[in-house]
């Protein structure tokens, strides 16, 4: 037995976009259940995402703390950001969250993981990349605002991020899932022997 996610599609009767928000928007599906009734279904509508885990040679992880409205806490994250534009490589996306979260540049791009973050009610798919050999990045620094103008950056070395997230400290899911990522690849066939950075990603298709 393999175990694999696989695409499936249920039957949709109606469908419906109640709320269209600036990134985002909502989508209420009348879906089809195996026993043939039909139940409402809202979720919200994401582009995607993608995240870096920026692994330094230190063995330190590159990490900023930022402010999130809706759980009114300052989180401990890595550099993260939307897809902005559809079809979008997400590989381009990542190294652009880097240098203007972090003014960070990386020679060396593997693909960590994929994940959908939430995906009972949000159909955002997220690529996180590992990132390494890190040097500072040419040119003046992006220039941050809202939220952002808030950030303070840091690196932590992956032991002791590790032990936040088991000690229940820190909640960011890219966090949480990039450094255990990392220890369960270095566990197993190593971090070489993860995906090249242009892997496909069926979720959020795009052109290399």
């Amino acid at each position: 037995m393999t175990i694999k996610d696989t695409p499936e599609e249920w039957s949709v009767t109606a469908s419906a976009v109640p709320f269209r928000g600036n990134k985002t928007s909502v989508r209420t599906d009348d879906v089809v259940m195996p026993d043939g009734t039909v139940v409402r279904r809202d979720y919200q509508v994401h582009p995607g995402s993608v995240a870096v885990l920026a692994l330094d040679e230190e063995d330190r992880v590159l990490v900023l703390r930022q402010y999130r409205h809706p759980v009114r806490q300052k989180l401990w994250e890595i550099p993260a950001g939307l897809l902005d534009v559809p079809g979008e490589n997400p590989l381009s996306a990542a190294q652009r969250e880097l240098y203007e979260e972090a003014h960070v540049k990386a020679d060396r791009w593997r693909v960590l993981t994929d994940v959908y973050t939430t995906p009972g009610g949000c159909d955002e798919a997220v690529r996180i990349f590992l990132a390494q050999d890190l040097s500072a990045a040419e040119g003046e620094r992006f220039e941050v605002a809202e939220e952002e103008a808030d950030m303070e950056l840091a690196r932590v070395p992956l032991d002791e991020l590790v032990r936040g997230v088991l000690a229940g400290d820190l909640h960011n899911n890219c966090l949480v899932v990039g450094v255990l990522s990392v220890l369960a690849a270095r566990a197993g066939d190593g971090l070489d022997a993860l995906r090249p950075a242009e892997a496909p990603w069926p979720a959020r298709p795009f052109e290399a």
